[in-house]
């Protein structure tokens, strides 16, 4: 290893110089492939679990409606350093423009900082609030060398601009991120036109009843649409039934970000996980953000499936928390212990015999960052 990359992965007895770094279990730097940064500052998750996602999101635009750009920088910031603290190299960052990322790692430790893609969000019912988002999104990819693309979710952006999103990821080749399939009740906006979404949209003054519903089988369409990019990640995906479930597995191009935390903060049906994974499915972990969760630690997201999804092999589990995030976003250093990896590590302290025995240390030990 230098200090650039790992170079040599071997087993036998170690070099004279090496490092004894105890009874410990050494990981590659964990990959939070979902968060939301800006809300780094929420002490406790907005609203009580069991909050319906059309409810939410209310209370989310009320209690964020003064945020000044100061304010969100210094969210972000926080959020940085604790994802830093945990273990974590690469974040997938929604950014709601304009926001201030830091241009140097001031607020880290050591010099390090992780790595961001910052996709754009791109949010709008209306042409013209969709116009003002999707310029300031081209003017981000255009500056930006690590940015990506996000139209929000199907509730909140119109098809139109969801599918000039799509064009610009595949002229720019950069990643999209979508919230998609997050409760039953966005299905029921989008296969109706009617239901608790639909009247959160009208309360909050941005309903069109020309956008809505998208047809019988909305997701189809949208799996069909994401797919053409060259990285899509599909944010939460909750609510996907077997026929969608299905249609992703045909595209290695489209991957699923699940948030275990947040899922059971709103205490949803459990998650299709399982089935994503038999399929093929690449499957990686996500934090949401400080408005749905209590932390932004992703070895605790890793910890929650460890102990509540015994369905799912654990290497499985540790692949979403590492090499499937950075695969999904394109950053193959990121989350693998491999020549030409980045020399990023994290260690957990175990005495065990066998690898059941590391799993259960992994379910209950904390994750210390580094060497």
């Amino acid at each position: 290893m230098d200090r650039q990359q790992i170079v040599e992965v071997g087993q036998g007895p170690p070099p004279a110089d090496a490092e004894d770094l105890g009874d410990v279990a050494l990981l590659p730097s964990l990959v939070n492939a979902h968060t939301h940064l800006e809300f780094s500052d929420c002490e406790t998750p907005i609203g009580e679990p069991g909050v319906a996602l059309y409810q939410w999101v209310g209370q989310v635009i009320a209690a964020r409606q003064s945020a000044t750009i100061d304010a969100k920088a210094a969210a972000i910031n926080k959020g940085l350093t604790e994802s830093l603290d945990a273990g974590v190299s690469l974040i997938g960052e929604i950014a709601t423009l304009p926001s201030e990322y830091p241009s140097h790692p001031r607020f880290s430790r050591h010099g390090q900082s992780p790595e961001l893609v910052t996709f754009a969000e791109t949010i709008g019912l209306s042409p013209q609030r969709g116009n003002e988002r999707f310029e300031l999104t081209e003017h981000h990819v255009h500056t930006q060398p690590s940015a990506g693309i996000s139209p929000h979710a199907p509730y909140s952006t119109s098809r139109p601009l969801i599918q000039r999103c799509v064009q610009l990821a595949c002229q720019s080749r950069r990643p999209l991120a979508m919230h998609v399939a997050e409760s039953p009740a966005e299905r029921e906006l989008l296969s109706s036109g009617s239901g608790p979404f639909a009247e959160t949209l009208k309360q909050l003054g941005v309903w069109d009843a020309s956008l809505f519903p998208w047809g019988a089988q909305p997701f189809a369409w949208l799996i069909d649409l994401l797919a053409k990019v060259p990285r899509g990640l599909l944010v939460h995906g909750n609510d996907f039934q077997r026929n969608e479930i299905e249609a992703i597995a045909k595209h290695p191009s489209l991957s699923v970000v699940y948030c275990p935390q947040t899922h059971h903060f709103f205490r949803y049906e459990p998650h299709p996980v399982a089935e994503m994974l038999d399929r093929g499915i690449r499957v990686a972990l996500g934090t949401d953000s400080r408005a749905s969760n209590p932390d932004l630690n992703l070895w605790r997201e890793i910890q929650f499936l460890l102990k509540h999804r015994p369905d799912i092999d654990p290497e499985q589990v540790l692949a979403m928390g590492t090499i499937n995030g950075a695969d999904a976003m394109g950053r193959i250093r990121h989350g693998r212990l491999q020549p030409g990896s980045l020399p990023l590590f994290n260690r957990v302290p175990t005495t065990a015999k066998t690898l059941q025995e590391v799993y259960q240390d992994f379910a209950e030990q904390p994750l210390r960052h580094g060497l």
